[in-house]
């Protein structure tokens, strides 16, 4: 009797995790039906922050960045955690049950908790993981045998090109 209790209430996870499935697919597959889809050079252009991508792009990242947005996320987290201490720090039934001990022990415990994140902090200081330093940018060396001047005569015509069709559409 216990076991199909249990199972039924596994069922209507299983149920609600299906459903969200299928809404999902079946909105996906109505979207692709009814948006338009007319592609044209303009659309179909590399586009970063608005300008024009230089060199490869599949360069390498810094790492502080993740690793600042993992510290941030980590203290967010934690933060979050001293919203319940608040809360239960000022029950008076706990603080005159306790005869005044529970004050002085949520105190101390909220002291404890935020020492643990202070020491984290200094830790990802001292290892320099929220050091802010643009590393240098490398400059990839390729010594080809077509002189430079032609590939800025092909840059130029593909740049007239655009202009061209920019000014044709609009």
């Amino acid at each position: 009797m216990v076991a199909m209790q249990e199972l039924s209430e596994f069922g209507i996870i299983l149920l609600f995790i299906i459903g969200a499935l299928a809404f999902v697919v079946f909105a996906m597959g109505i979207s692709r039906f009814i948006r338009p889809n007319r592609p044209n050079p303009e659309k179909l252009a590399v586009y970063e922050c608005g300008e024009e991508s230089i060199g490869n792009a599949h360069g390498s990242f810094n790492l502080r960045f993740y690793i600042i947005a993992l510290v941030f996320i980590l203290f967010d987290v934690e933060l979050i955690f001293l919203f319940p201490w608040a809360t239960v720090f000022g029950q008076k039934a706990l603080i005159d049950q306790t005869n005044g001990r529970w004050g002085w022990f949520a105190l101390t415990e909220m002291f404890v908790f935020v020492g643990i994140l202070v020491l984290g902090l200094a830790y990802a200081w001292v290892k320099g993981h929220l050091d802010w330093v643009k590393p240098e940018a490398k400059v990839p060396v390729f010594k080809s045998k077509v002189p430079q001047e032609l590939y800025h005569q092909v840059n130029e015509t593909i740049l007239r090109k655009d202009l061209a069709y920019s000014k044709r559409r609009f």
